[in-house]
């Protein structure tokens, strides 16, 4: 029983958006199978760190899920930027149950344990973000943070953070994030959001104030999920 983290599958199976226009994302889907059927079994599990689906509402992202559905194990998805399809927990569940999608869980004001880790996370916000619409959003972001991680201290384990925006980015941090990170001692956060060469050079990974942080893109990681021991 392992534990994995995946960033930004971006699936369009059901709108036109293909993402082999972007370097480095060609034959990004059938990569991302192979890649994972070698390394994952139905005894795993994967947190999706958003961005999961380019379809706009649920009908449109079914045949994402369909796909992420048929891949071995269990899959913990959460909020990215580009999920435009997400609803409210009672929506979403409920659809999964309609459609059958029965790996699938969703990471929103709770906490998972796998192991000896238990899974907190939210989808965070801009380093670099400001004015009123933006201190609300980042507000209720770190308040969701926190109430995740506190779900996941109940269940035991080590409690470690998944978020789709970085934290921290060359060195800039949002301090709302960031402040709960090292309030609650998150010793290990994944995170995604960032593509492109600049941005992999610039992402903040490894050790950042005690905390260790991985880059969990996909075109980041070569489209292979990222084993979390």
């Amino acid at each position: 029983m392992s534990l994995f983290v995946l960033g930004d599958l971006h699936l369009s199976f059901g709108v036109d958006k293909p993402m082999d226009i972007f370097s480095g994302w060609s034959n990004h889907v059938e990569k991302l199978e192979e890649n994972w059927r070698a390394l994952v079994t139905d005894d795993d599990t994967v947190v999706l760190a958003g961005d999961i689906s380019w379809g706009m509402d649920l009908g449109e992202a079914l045949p994402d899920f369909r796909f992420i559905d048929g891949l071995p194990g269990k899959k913990i998805v959460m909020k990215g930027n580009h999920d435009y399809w997400w609803e409210t927990m009672s929506k979403m569940e409920r659809f999964f149950r309609e459609n059958s999608l029965e790996t699938i869980a969703i990471l929103h004001n709770n906490a998972y344990r796998v192991g000896d880790i238990s899974i907190a996370g939210t989808r965070g916000w801009f380093y670099d973000a400001h004015g009123a619409h933006d201190d609300k959003v980042i507000a209720r972001e770190a308040g969701r943070l926190r109430t995740s991680i506190k779900e996941a201290e109940k269940l035991g384990g080590e409690v470690v953070a998944f978020l789709h925006y970085p934290p921290v980015f060359a060195g800039r941090e949002c301090p709302e994030m960031m402040d709960v990170l090292l309030q609650c001692g998150i010793k290990r956060c994944y995170y995604g959001h960032l593509h492109g060469k600049k941005n992999h050079q610039n992402a903040t990974t490894g050790p950042y104030k005690g905390i260790d942080f991985t880059l969990t893109a996909c075109d980041y990681t070569r489209f292979k999920p990222i084993p979390i021991n």
